[in-house]
């Protein structure tokens, strides 16, 4: 996307000043798409509706070592400390580029899956993680971007599915208690077998359904940062 520019207040910003901005974080901006006349968009910075959104996220962990960096100063009480950090990085970006930053555990909530495939032109796993042909299900939106001038984006196809081209289908074979089926999320399943006396496994190094995933490995997430979401997921 840095070859491209967006209309802001008369000035053109490339897109690699915003990647560049997001980049000193560990983020990355994951497409965007502009909304169609008959939708009915979030507003934008001034109030008026939006009619572009930049989606801005992750890769692998890189921005784990940011976070941690700002987080061992925060009082130990924080709530969401990850969320906390994603609004202030992305509300800076946004602030300097005359956008307005939104987040996926906003208030109501914004469709932030729907908004991925329409960025990227992804699908979903069997997990219900969108699936990137180069990430595999180590990846994450972390904010949105939200623009009241229409951005020239160039138009994308279908990203390659890859679960398509899986038949063994690992991910639905590795959780002790089958909490992932073509049946969904067994929720209430997942978290007791979590939080109860076998479920060390998953708490220490993450989900093992996830884990047997084999595409995009050398993105997956380092054991510390999957014990991390496991914990956010098991002690709310």
């Amino acid at each position: 996307m840095t070859s491209l520019g967006l209309q802001s207040d008369g000035c053109r910003l490339g897109f690699g000043d915003i990647e560049e901005a997001l980049a000193v974080h560990g983020l990355v901006l994951r497409g965007g798409f502009n909304f169609a006349t008959d939708e009915a968009p979030p507003l934008g910075l001034s109030g008026a509706p939006a009619r572009s959104a930049l989606l801005v996220g992750q890769a692998g962990a890189a921005p784990w070592p940011h976070f941690l960096r700002w987080w061992e100063p925060q009082p130990p009480t924080i709530a969401n400390p990850l969320d906390s950090w994603s609004r202030q990085v992305i509300g800076d970006v946004a602030k300097a580029f005359g956008a307005r930053a939104v987040s996926p555990s906003d208030k109501p909530y914004l469709p932030f899956q729907q908004w991925a495939v329409r960025a990227e032109g992804l699908k979903p796993s069997p997990l219900g993680i969108l699936m990137h042909p180069q990430y595999g299900l180590w990846h994450a939106y972390r904010g949105a971007l939200l623009f009241e001038d229409e951005i020239a984006l160039p138009e994308h196809g279908e990203a390659v599915h890859l679960c398509d081209a899986c038949v063994e289908k690992p991910c639905l074979k590795s959780c002790p208690v089958d909490a992932y089926s073509t049946a969904g999320f067994a929720y209430r399943a997942c978290l007791a077998h979590v939080r109860g006396g076998n479920g060390e496994p998953c708490r220490s190094g993450g989900c093992l359904d996830r884990n047997a995933c084999p595409y995009g490995t050398e993105y997956r997430y380092p054991p510390d940062v999957q014990a991390f979401h496991m914990a956010a997921f098991a002690d709310p």
